[in-house]
């Protein structure tokens, strides 16, 4: 086998293969988020749960659940609700409560399964990225 030969088929071997796929013939499925470690003090937020109830939880933490921070976590469209519990937490505190946000991205996985399960199809899976936010709320240290 030649040198150049060699290297056409390292090359052809090393560049990733593109499989075109028709979006009508597969199902996707979104897989869960991982998540980050459960603590007492963290709060995931999400779009189903209503805001209120949310609101209220991170209320009960931060003043009858002797927690002195909690860590409120949003992925996606939960961002801005995140951010907005965070906000509502600290006006309602006159200002006592400070911030601390931190964003990140997070590599999502989702499974595309075959409509028609007599055919020759595999299933596939596709990843994608994500924002998230993490917002530490907490009360200052006394001085």
């Amino acid at each position: 086998m030649s040198i150049a030969s060699q290297s056409a088929q390292v090359h052809a071997e090393s560049t990733p293969v593109t499989v075109e796929m028709d979006p009508v013939e597969y199902t996707l499925r979104k897989r869960l988020p991982r998540k980050l470690p459960k603590r007492r003090n963290d709060v995931y937020v999400n779009m189903k749960t209503d805001f209120r109830a949310q609101l209220a939880r991170c209320q009960k933490l931060l003043e009858g659940g002797g927690h002195r921070e909690i860590c409120i976590h949003g992925l996606g469209l939960a961002i801005n609700r995140a951010i907005n519990i965070a906000l509502q937490l600290q006006a309602s505190s006159q200002g006592v409560l400070q911030l601390a946000a931190n964003t990140s991205t997070v590599e999502l996985v989702d499974d595309l399964e075959p409509d028609d399960p007599d055919e020759a199809r595999e299933p596939m899976t596709r990843t994608r990225n994500n924002s998230a936010i993490h917002i530490k709320v907490f009360y200052p240290d006394p001085q």
